[in-house]
């Protein structure tokens, strides 16, 4: 088959996207399918060697806003609308965050009747907006923290109000991103605005979330099947963007060190948020777990990474499946 990998793009999980591109792109080689990586945030201004887009490695840590601001979204509509999509059987996406992860991109695909990987439109909007997302776990009965969205009009007095009522420690996050950027935990109040005015540098909304303390978890799910659960340990501090990224600042344990009953309880939970926001194809899905034994549900990825640290490549080889195996299991799901 002739696969296009899509990677790299504008967000600030942009060197992520490029290592989870690369992974991908040896992956399909190696199964033999003629790949071509592209960035479509170079929009038709791709390298002559189009594996030159391979080359970088993700830094501690992620780009600048300001080295961000060069990439346009008319790029990455030229991209798509340009011949380098043509004669094409699928394209694979490895685009994290704004622009790739939001149905942005998968939009422009199906108005160019191009199939991809993964997630519907829908699907991947409702899980990029974390908000949007609580709101459909808490409609079917999954657990997760509680929460309040702020906007830019929110008053300062109604943010120290809500964040008094969620209780400390408390989760400032942006509401649309990933890989932690912006994220604070905070454990004073009068911390609480300045980790508001660090998550609005990258989302408009900003989420305020009850922290739980406990164990963090995470379940991978491809098509209809529930891989092994995987407990994350960072070795000192939290899971940010240098524990994720860097190698040897985490431990992973898959499967989960869990009582059976504990596993299929947050398997099931799992699957249940994965389809209340009409996922597909393959996705991650984030827990904490607290010492009473109750899992909250943080979230959905439906383009996790897939990097040499990434939790899905490492939950499907404790499955038994290879790396080249999981990604053509990806194509085959998109296929249907």
């Amino acid at each position: 088959m002739r696969i296009a990998v899509l990677l790299g793009g504008a967000s600030v999980e942009r060197d992520v996207s490029v290592a989870s591109g690369r992974g991908v792109v040896q992956a399909l080689r190696d199964a033999g399918h003629d790949v071509i990586p592209i960035d479509p945030a170079l929009g038709t201004q791709q390298p002559k060697n189009p594996d030159d887009l391979l080359l970088p490695t993700v830094q501690p840590a992620p780009p600048t806003l300001e080295e961000l601001a060069k990439f346009s979204p008319r790029a990455l509509i030229e991209c798509i609308n340009s011949s380098l999509l043509d004669k094409l059987d699928l394209v694979f996406i490895a685009l994290h965050g704004k622009w790739g992860e939001d149905g942005t991109l998968q939009a422009l695909l199906e108005m160019r009747g191009v199939r991809y990987t993964g997630s519907s439109v829908l699907a991947s909007a409702l899980a990029m907006d974390k908000a949007m997302s609580k709101v459909m776990f808490r409609h079917v009965g999954v657990p997760t923290p509680e929460w309040f969205l702020l906007d830019e009009h929110t008053p300062p007095d109604a943010v120290r109000k809500e964040a008094a009522r969620l209780g400390l420690p408390l989760v400032v996050k942006p509401n649309v991103g990933g890989s932690t950027v912006g994220l604070s935990i905070v454990k004073q109040a009068s911390d609480v605005d300045a980790a508001v005015a660090e998550a609005r540098k990258y989302s408009s909304t900003v989420l305020l979330e009850h922290y739980i303390e406990g164990k963090e978890l995470t379940v991978a799910i491809v098509g209809d099947t529930v891989l092994p659960m995987i407990e994350i340990r960072p070795q000192g501090g939290f899971y940010d963007y240098k524990h994720k990224y860097t190698k040897g600042m985490t431990e992973y344990l898959c499967p989960a060190p869990a009582p059976e009953q504990i596993s299929k309880y947050i398997s099931d939970l799992a699957l249940l948020a994965f389809r209340s926001l009409g996922c597909a194809g393959f996705a991650r899905v984030d827990f904490r777990l607290a010492s009473d034994g109750k899992a909250y549900c943080l979230e959905v990825n439906t383009v996790p990474g897939m990097t040499g640290t990434s939790l899905v490549p490492k939950a499907a080889a404790a499955a038994g499946l290879s790396f080249p195996a999981l990604c053509q299991r990806i194509i085959d799901l998109a296929l249907k």
